[in-house]
């Protein structure tokens, strides 16, 4: 007996998964079988899968958001049975149980012969609806077959009952004694409806039926040349059987099989049009109820991400300080509806204020949760910002520690006197800030490591320089630098920046950020943002 996950993505990607062993994890930590980490819905261990005996049970395991079986919320673990529908985040997964894998070429369907054509139909929806080739006029009974399958596929049943009244109702349509419907996921033909069991379909039924859209009928399986000695066929008694493509704008996504034992009348090439019309119908229905899965995946992703966005919103501040002597202000807009930029400000009781820009490698939501994870720890390392160095290597090991292998973050910390000007700073790998004096000269802040979450030992040095009067420290994410030009790819540059900060040295620092993105904007003629952009500007006025 195999069980295994059917497991559906909110972008509408499936992946089968064979449940082995005595336990299957699943959540955003990499430590789980089954590892999702850019699925903000999951928390980090979210849910198992477990063996007890000759069954499996899912279990949630405390996860903030809950895991459902059938649209009931997990309070106890749950034995599942086939059909079950788990939702974990933004995860559907449906569980099914199969005897074996479908065995292959045992049954073979190959063309039809000159001395065979009586026995062997071949035909395609193409032709069905042309009326070409060997196609005959409906009876009265296939008529009513196509208006009882138009009735029952109008509803909004869910998607796997769905499966199973298409294949009643193909089964029942052509008199056939037992039937099976499979569909394509991925690089697989997977059993999604049975009447019957003991199935033996083979390679070239699939790829006859996958690949060329054709509609099969043998009329006389023991008595075709090409299935003689067959011992599967024989075994089965079969003598007639269809098998036809699902297929749905110009698309197969599966198939239907029926066959019918020596004891019953065989299929005709009416039974043929039918079924290969009915499955097209079918096809239709099963992509249009895929379609409206993926929409409320998509609905609760963006419901999801707009909460997310919100949360992500509070991190920032409300309004830079009120700081004497100091003229400050902030500027982010994620290029998503989250992102991977984050700024602060700080003050200390001794007057000194604290500067952060920091920016994530990648973006949305993977780069949005690191980003809440360095918010927590910044914030009580930066209580005590007297060695600057330390606080960023302290950082950059929690940061490999709990972070993946491909993600890192660059970082800027800097902590001004507004009285004497004194300013200490270290950078781990970020863009080096600006510095903008007053008589319209620019400079590059020196010094900087790498950034954190590369290695989980790395060297940061703290620097020092001086913010004169008039003189503007200006940080910013390469959001703001890279900013593509549409026309050529060129980007704005730091030159650009920086020229055009001198050249308003005079203006307020939210005059100086509003002229920046205003310029930023005209560079690149209104397209969406490429990347996150972030920008900080403190002046120094008296």
């Amino acid at each position: 007996m195999t069980r295994e996950l059917l497991i559906r993505t909110p972008d509408g990607a499936t992946r089968t998964l064979k449940l082995e062993g005595k336990r299957v994890g699943l959540g955003r930590s990499s430590s789980n079988e089954l590892c999702y980490p850019d699925d903000a819905g999951l928390s980090r261990n979210h849910v198992a899968f477990d063996q007890t005996g000759q069954a499996w049970s899912v279990s949630d395991l405390g996860s903030k958001n809950g895991t459902f079986v059938n649209g009931v919320r997990l309070t106890q673990p749950h034995r599942l049975v086939p059909g079950d529908k788990v939702t974990a985040g933004h995860l559907i997964m449906d569980y099914r149980e199969s005897v074996g894998d479908v065995p292959q070429d045992t049954v073979v369907f190959v063309e039809p012969k000159a001395d065979s054509a009586d026995s062997t139909v071949v035909t395609s929806l193409a032709q069905v609806l042309e009326r070409k080739g060997d196609v005959e006029p409906e009876s009265a009974q296939h008529v009513n077959a196509l208006i009882r399958a138009g009735r029952e596929l109008a509803g909004h049943r869910p998607l796997e009952e769905l499966f199973k009244v298409i294949l009643d109702l193909a089964v029942e349509a052509v008199n056939a004694s037992r039937g099976v419907l499979l569909t394509v996921e991925g690089e697989q033909l997977v059993t999604r409806a049975a009447r019957g069991d003991n199935f033996r379909i083979s390679t070239a039924v699939r790829d006859r039926v996958l690949t060329d859209k054709a509609s099969l009928l043998v009329l006389d399986a023991q008595m075709e040349e090409a299935f003689r000695n067959r011992v599967s066929i024989v075994q089965q008694q079969v003598r007639s059987m269809l098998a036809v493509p699902l297929e749905a704008n110009d698309r197969v996504i599966g198939l239907i099989y029926v066959d019918s034992p020596v004891t019953l009348m065989p299929f005709t090439k009416r039974d043929l049009s039918l079924l290969t019309v009915m499955a097209n119908v079918a096809a239709i229905r099963i992509e249009h109820a895929r379609l409206v899965q993926v929409e409320q995946a998509e609905r609760l992703m963006a419901k999801d991400l707009e909460q997310a966005a919100e949360i992500q919103r509070s991190l920032l501040p409300d309004r830079p300080p009120q700081v004497p002597g100091l003229d400050v202000d902030g500027y982010n807009a994620p290029c998503r509806t989250v992102g991977g930029d984050y700024y602060d400000f700080f003050t200390y009781p001794d007057g000194r204020v604290g500067f952060l820009v920091a920016d994530v490698a990648g973006k949305g939501m993977p780069a949005a949760l690191m980003v809440s994870n360095l918010q927590s720890r910044v914030q009580v390392l930066a209580e005590a910002p007297d060695d600057l160095a330390e606080m960023a290597s302290r950082l950059n090991r929690a940061v490999k520690k709990n972070s993946p292998t491909n993600r890192f973050i660059t970082f800027f910390f800097a902590v001004l006197n507004p009285a004497t000007g004194e300013l200490a700073y270290c950078n781990a790998g970020h863009n080096p800030p600006l510095l903008i004096r007053a008589d319209g000269s620019w400079e590059r802040l020196p010094g900087g490591g790498l950034p954190l979450g590369l290695f989980l030992v790395a060297q940061y040095q703290q620097e020092r320089a001086e913010l004169r009067l008039g003189d503007a420290l200006v940080m910013f994410s390469d959001g703001v630098s890279e900013a593509p030009r549409p026309s050529d790819d060129e980007e704005f540059g730091e030159e650009r920046l920086a020229g055009l900060l001198a050249a308003r040295q005079g203006e307020s620092a939210s005059g100086l950020i509003s002229a920046v993105i205003g310029e930023v904007e005209d560079w690149t003629r209104g397209a969406p943002p490429a990347d996150d952009i972030t920008l900080v500007i403190a002046r120094r006025v008296s």
